[in-house]
């Protein structure tokens, strides 16, 4: 019996070719050749390391990067022919130039606003509003007319939502209309995003007002007076408690501690009582004085006053997107005077309390080198193991690129606590020849008087609804 014999290689490859049209593949968002970067919002610590890095990522791989100047201000009264956008005017086209030694700046190299181009659209139908959609269309037209294929948009939830009616509003177009890719870069000081570690210039913030709490404090010291400092944190305490750990203060009140006696209800809503807090922090005072402390440092939450019965904030102003203008209420102030009044009606002496704000000048304050590597991270720097820091620019532009899709929130890596599995300790083997030498814990110096220290084993105070962080 015979056998034909078998083909070569070369011979099968090229029937093969002559009768199946080779496989071309096209990597996902190679069709993304201009990207364009807004920010809005409040400034935040290194947002230009977050800037540089998103430019220099698509700059190094052949695309061209637009910075549009002080957020959707521009892009929303845009017109084709009443009010054209024009570069070194309205944006800026990055050049290396632009970027390099840009991430420890101060600022933000493209200014911000907080415009908000979805004013009025509240429910899903208002997207096919066309008086409702004006200046999101606007964004649109914009955006096609100058050929950007994908917008970065960084800031905080407002933005988030702009950049999400952006999305939507785009389902929405005929199917032939041009399409524009949308990622948000969370930024926030206040820390409060959900599914990163921390968001970039949190770190610098804290620290910055940290330092002026500690010198409000060396101030009270010296007058036998006290400071309520009203910080940011609208929604959460990460930013309030990080100043009051840090600087020092011996109470601080966030949203969160709003319990129990500080709560009164208003139409069925629980809010804050302003008169309980005030009773809180008359009573701090007078349990210090027993203890010989004339002094001291109170922080407070700026979303306190949000908490506040509706009946004093109804006729209070309102920012573009509907929140109370928390910095123009004050909380410091307000709640200094009163602690001053009550004071005097339960004791019958005088005490001095000052109220003021923190945070505007920490928000475009020299970056840490922590928020600069974290604004930056994995563009071309030494790696991390992935998902070790969620709130870098990398990630969200690789959905922009094609390169995959976002990661998943609730993965927070290898290195994560949550997920960090540590081997068991190894028993060490004892020297024989070695002998044990034990030394006696000694208790924590609190002070010194007369030359000699006084020792005291005292456990810290405790107090419910506010954390007591200093003595």
């Amino acid at each position: 019996m015979e056998f034909a014999a078998t083909p070569a290689r070369s011979t099968l490859r090229a029937k093969m070719s002559a009768t199946t049209p080779p496989a071309i593949s096209t990597p996902k968002g190679d069709h993304i050749r201009r990207v364009a970067i807004v920010f809005s919002g409040g400034p935040a610590p290194a947002a230009n390391a977050v800037i540089s890095a998103a430019a220099t990522s698509f700059m190094e791989d052949g695309r061209e990067v637009v910075g549009f100047f002080h957020g959707y201000s521009n892009l929303q009264d845009y017109h084709p022919v009443t009010h054209r956008l024009l570069p070194d005017e309205h944006y800026r086209i990055f050049v290396e130039r632009d970027v390099n030694g840009l991430r420890n700046s101060r600022g933000i190299v493209i200014g911000t606003a907080r415009t908000n181009p979805g004013k009025g659209i509240d429910r899903p139908e208002h997207l096919t509003d066309p008086e409702r959609t004006a200046r999101l269309r606007n964004v649109y037209n914009a955006l096609v007319d100058l050929d950007i294929h994908a917008l970065i948009s960084i800031g905080g939830d407002d933005t988030l939502k702009t950049a999400n009616f952006l999305y939507e509003y785009q389902s929405r177009l005929p199917p032939e209309a041009r399409r524009v890719q949308v990622v948000h870069l969370p930024k926030t000081i206040d820390n409060d995003y959900r599914g990163i570690d921390f968001t970039f210039g949190f770190f610098t913030a804290v620290d910055v007002m940290a330092k002026e709490l500690q010198n409000l404090r060396a101030d009270a010291i010296a007058t036998s007076s006290y400071f309520v400092v009203e910080t940011m944190g609208r929604k959460a305490g990460w930013l309030s408690y990080g100043v009051a750990i840090a600087g020092e203060a011996n109470l601080v009140l966030a949203v969160e501690d709003v319990t129990g006696p500080l709560v009164v209800t208003e139409d069925g809503e629980s809010r804050l009582s302003l008169e309980a807090l005030v009773e809180r922090i008359v009573d701090l005072i007078i349990a210090r004085e027993r203890r010989g402390k004339h002094y001291g440092t109170i922080v407070l939450a700026e979303g306190l006053a949000e908490m506040l019965p509706a009946s004093q904030t109804r006729e209070l102003p309102r920012d573009e997107h509907g929140h109370l203008s928390l910095g123009r209420i004050d909380l410091g102030k307000l709640v200094a005077g009163r602690v001053t009044r009550r004071y005097e009606q339960k004791t019958g002496r005088k005490k001095k309390a000052t109220g003021l704000q923190l945070g505007y000048e920490s928000r475009c304050a020299p970056p840490h080198a922590f928020d600069v590597m974290l604004g930056s991270a994995d563009r071309g720097e030494p790696r991390r193991p992935h998902g070790q820091h969620r709130g870098s620019a990398r990630p969200a532009l690789r959905a922009v690129q094609g390169a995959g899709q976002p990661a998943d929130p609730q993965d927070r890596g290898p290195l994560h606590p949550a997920r960090r599995r540590l081997p068991p300790p190894r028993p060490v083997p004892r020297d024989p020849h070695r002998q044990d030498r034990r030394v006696e814990p000694r208790p924590p110096l609190r002070a010194l008087t007369g030359g000699e220290a006084q020792w005291t084993e005292t456990p810290p105070v405790i107090l419910s609804g506010g954390a007591r962080v200093s003595s």
